[in-house]
């Protein structure tokens, strides 16, 4: 099974070639450019026939409001034009899949994404005994959401953090704020997240679990300030 994958959750993105569950090619975007220039340019550059993937994968958020949209309606199109399924993955399940790769059962993985205005996008997981990029591999402990990184740290108070692996750009940005007012924090290395996108895509198709185009839906977790304007200005 032959699944290309696109992430847009962050400006630079990437994307990747997986097949038969083997990662063939993963490629960094250029983050001097918007997605909107470089679409579906990058996918071009990977050499495959769109006709000869078998399902079109895409980090589905949270991230970039604008980057989400593009990097979703880029993989509806073409699964839509190739007749061919779609799957939408978790960034933040992506994450953690890549930091859990050297862990052992039991341990802790918090998945951080930088959601500006000194917020983060995070959840909290734990690892599984099941084989890395399935569902089973992480139990979630704190289901996704956002806010200022000290009130995240707060809101898992009732977890012991000490152990924890902290992964992502979030985590890169705001973990030396946090050690410095005391925190102690094991830092997975920075890493793409289209091959592990396309990893989790590969076997949920192959359980029969991937959609159609139309059915991928953006994970927002913050909701976007156009809808949060319009209700502003319902209310006056």
């Amino acid at each position: 099974m032959r699944v290309m994958a696109l992430d847009t959750t962050s400006r630079g993105g990437s994307v990747a070639l997986v097949d038969d569950g083997r990662l063939v090619d993963e490629r960094a975007g250029d983050a001097s450019r918007t997605h909107g220039e470089r679409l579906p340019d990058e996918l071009v550059a990977l050499g495959v026939e769109w006709s000869s993937v078998d399902v079109f994968a895409v980090a589905a958020g949270p991230g970039s409001f604008t980057g989400l949209r593009i990097g979703i309606a880029t993989i509806q199109g073409l699964a839509l034009v190739n007749k061919r399924p779609a799957a939408g993955v978790s960034a933040l399940e992506a994450l953690a899949q890549l930091a859990s790769r050297d862990l052992a059962e039991g341990d802790t993985i918090a998945a951080w994404i930088d959601a500006q205005r000194g917020e983060v996008f995070s959840a909290l997981y734990r690892v599984g005994p099941a084989p890395l990029f399935t569902p089973e591999r992480l139990v979630e402990l704190e289901a996704p959401a956002v806010a200022a990184p000290l009130a995240t740290m707060t809101a898992w108070s009732r977890h012991d953090l000490r152990s924890t692996t902290f992964a992502g750009d979030g985590a890169a940005r705001y973990g030396p704020a946090l050690e410095a007012d005391g925190a102690t924090l094991r830092m997975a290395p920075p890493a793409l997240l289209a091959g592990a996108v396309g990893c989790m895509a590969s076997v949920c198709a192959a359980r029969g679990l991937a959609t159609a185009p139309d059915a991928v839906r953006p994970l927002y977790i913050r909701r976007p300030d156009a809808e949060l304007h319009r209700q502003r200005q319902t209310a006056r």
